[in-house]
């Protein structure tokens, strides 16, 4: 029998509050993927690429996880509170009914027990399907390929969510559990007591909305500018004045909404009622709906700013050649040294690799036999005419040392561009181009660049004046970071050759054939070649170092800044959604005042729909707002130079980030609405009864 009640409660239970029972579930499938991580296909292969940095990732989840434990345990206390109090007379009549104070402790413990049980069933099963599905949609993505894909279960990550989602849900329960059995019988029986609101001045009221206002005001402005991450006491005084006016306007906000109210010309229906039960809240609960803002808040900033710049820095730069090999053969100065050792495309041909590759060139690259060949003055002097802007000036400085650059062969350099889909260089006998490696020069610098060779300016080789190309080119010239160039000239042919016949470097660039990464797929074909050259004297490098930097970018910061993302919002909702459902219940006597007045269902359902709309409304739009600041922030301080070009780029992104998370809040908003259209519903149904 008492096993029966358990279970009969628990299933009520579930029913009635389906909203917090989802975000368990929802904790549950987070909890275990993000412990399962290193199970995924992707972070298997990042091991053996960036095993540094995955490791420090690894090394950061037990803090993640302890965080957001700390963080849901007060989810947890604030919905069973209220389900308790929900079912306060209920309990109250058990020990009318002659249940022992023990018994009825053991019964609560028991259809917690079972709950938790229930919501790890279905949320476990679920987090290990949809761990294997992003697995297996990251490697297919990425181009590691499914064939290789076998199904793995983490049982550590199952342990640790059991044991972490049952630690909290035991302590919760045993705080409120042991307190509600020590409450007198008429305690429990008697409708739950109406909290009564303390009158606040107007005029304190609009002093808090004035100040939260400046607060906000002077910390968005600090955190935009990029003042706020000069050092540690202004980044602290940043956050410290984006909560204090956070605090402050809801504290006031409520008074806004009586302003709101009397400026209204015609007070329909319940109007009135809807009003004064809004202001209620926000009076009665101005801290927390102030925390669930700032929740929500750090869920946006860190779902659009990580979102954003993951998925900039996955397809940053551009892939068009799969393999670089260095040619010693060519770079030996002692010619008898030079034969003795073989060449790049004797080594592949006698091992066969040659055969899996649709192109295979030489580029070109050294310095100048003479130190006093290069004169780069006419370059200098077409800067300089630009004006005298702190950037020309800058630029003007760093050309000081362009005094011996790199020369590059034109035919090399063509076939780069060409694999790459560009339109090649053309030159004549005196023309020559510039070339920047894409980490030196972006942004301002390089429109500057671009700007003064617009004007043609010209350079001496060995006296003889070439006349620069109108843009800069920044393909780059290997496939990963072999040579990385500040500043190289490209030149034809015959004059590299005649200019650099000592220090020159071969380069051969190769690319995989296309049936051959259709067949594997990308980075399983690139992995079994690596294999094979590494059994022979080459040295090389892979898009896979490329790929592997990307892809660290991708999952460290997409994998984690969702589950924070995840966790905050569930939090923030669901403690806002309990919370009104509470003050609903707790006020439950006006409903039934507005009820024998002849109010019907369809009218109290619809002034409800307000106040959940405004209630969350409110903070949402509050955090929408400091979103956008917040996001420009992060950019502002967290983000590399090279990528500060892409700044408004990353904002379109990080904005439809924040517009995605606003479409999940309407969904919260939906399901709340419709567990206060259920207990409207039973109020009238109680009512009838009577």
């Amino acid at each position: 029998m008492f096993f029966k009640l358990v279970l009969k409660n628990g299933r009520r239970s579930r029913k009635e509050n389906g909203l917090f029972f989802l975000s368990l579930i929802v904790s549950i499938i987070a909890f275990y993927i993000i412990l399962s991580l290193e199970n995924q296909d992707v972070m298997k292969f990042l091991l053996r690429m960036e095993s540094d940095a995955v490791n420090k990732i690894y090394r950061l989840l037990p803090v993640l996880y302890g965080v957001s434990l700390f963080l849901l345990f007060f989810l947890v206390y604030f919905a069973g509170k209220y389900q308790i109090e929900r079912r306060s007379h209920e309990l109250g009549m058990y020990l009318m009914m002659g249940m022992r104070r023990s018994k009825l402790f053991a019964m609560m413990m028991a259809e917690d027990i079972f709950n938790s049980i229930f919501s790890l069933l279905i949320g476990i099963p679920i987090a290990i399907f949809l761990s294997e599905m992003i697995s297996l949609i990251t490697a297919k993505v990425v181009g590691l390929g499914i064939i290789g894909h076998r199904f793995t279960l983490s049982w550590k990550a199952v342990l640790w969510t059991f044991i972490g989602f049952f630690t909290i849900k035991f302590f919760a329960m045993l705080l409120f559990s042991g307190s509600v059995v020590k409450k007198e019988v008429i305690s429990l029986l008697s409708d739950t007591q109406e909290k009564k609101q303390k009158r606040k001045r107007r005029g304190i009221g609009y002093v808090q909305v004035i100040a939260g206002i400046l607060s906000l005001a002077v910390a968005y402005y600090t955190a935009i500018r990029g003042n706020a991450w000069e050092s540690p006491l202004r980044f602290g005084m940043t956050v410290v004045l984006g909560i204090a006016g956070t605090f402050l306007w809801f504290h006031g906000s409520g008074l806004l909404l009586e302003l709101t109210f009397r400026l209204k010309k015609t007070n329909r229906g319940l109007s009135t009622f809807t009003f004064r039960q809004l202001q209620e809240n926000v009076f009665l609960r101005p801290a927390s709906l102030a925390v669930s803002s700032l929740l929500i808040l750090a869920a946006l900033c860190c779902f659009g700013y990580g979102m954003s710049v993951s998925l900039e820095a996955s397809g940053s730069e551009a892939h068009h050649i799969d393999y670089t090999f260095i040619d010693y053969s060519q770079s030996v100065p002692d010619k008898e040294t030079a034969d003795e050792e073989p060449s790049v495309k004797e080594i592949l041909k006698n091992t066969g690799l040659d055969a899996e590759f649709s192109q295979l060139f030489e580029v070109k690259t050294g310095m100048p036999d003479d130190e006093n060949t290069f004169s780069g003055e006419g370059f200098r002097r077409a800067v300089n005419s630009l004006g005298n802007s702190e950037n020309v000036q800058s630029l003007s400085e760093s050309l000081e040392y362009f005094t011996t650059p790199y020369f590059i062969s034109l035919s090399g350099y063509n076939q780069i561009l060409e694999t790459d889909g560009k339109a090649p260089i053309e030159l004549s006998g005196n023309q020559a181009a510039l070339y920047s490696d894409q980490d030196f020069y972006f942004g301002e610098r390089l429109d500057l660049l671009n700007e003064a060779l617009s004007q043609n300016p010209v350079i001496e080789l060995n006296g003889v004046p070439f006349e620069l190309k109108d843009q800069v080119y920044q393909t780059n010239l290997v496939v990963d970071r072999s040579i990385t160039l500040a500043l190289g000239v490209i030149i034809p042919d015959s004059v590299y050759d005649r200019l650099v016949t000592r220090n020159s470097d071969s380069y051969w660039n190769a690319v995989l054939k296309e049936n051959l990464v259709q067949k594997e797929g990308l980075m399983q074909a690139m992995m079994g070649i690596n294999e094979r050259l590494n059994q022979t004297s080459l040295e090389y490098e892979s898009y896979l170092q490329n790929m592997g930097r990307q892809l660290f970018y991708f999952i460290a910061l997409g994998y984690i800044t969702i589950y924070l993302a995840v966790i905050f919002l569930i939090i923030a909702n669901t403690v806002m959604g309990v919370q009104f459902l509470m003050h609903q219940r707790k006020t439950g006597r006006r409903y039934h005042v507005l009820i024998r007045l002849g109010s019907s269902y369809k009218a109290l359902c619809k002034s409800a729909d307000k106040q959940i709309k405004w209630y969350f409304g409110l903070p949402v739009l509050t955090a929408a707002v400091s979103s956008f600041f917040g996001i420009q922030a992060l950019f502002a301080g967290f983000i590399s130079m090279e990528m500060k070009t892409e700044v408004p780029m990353l904002l379109k992104l990080g904005c439809a980030m924040i517009i995605l998370l606003v479409v999940v809040e309407f969904i919260y908003i939906a399901a709340v609405t419709r567990l206060s259209r259920r207990q409207l519903l039973g109020m009238i149904e109680n009512k009838r009864e009577e």
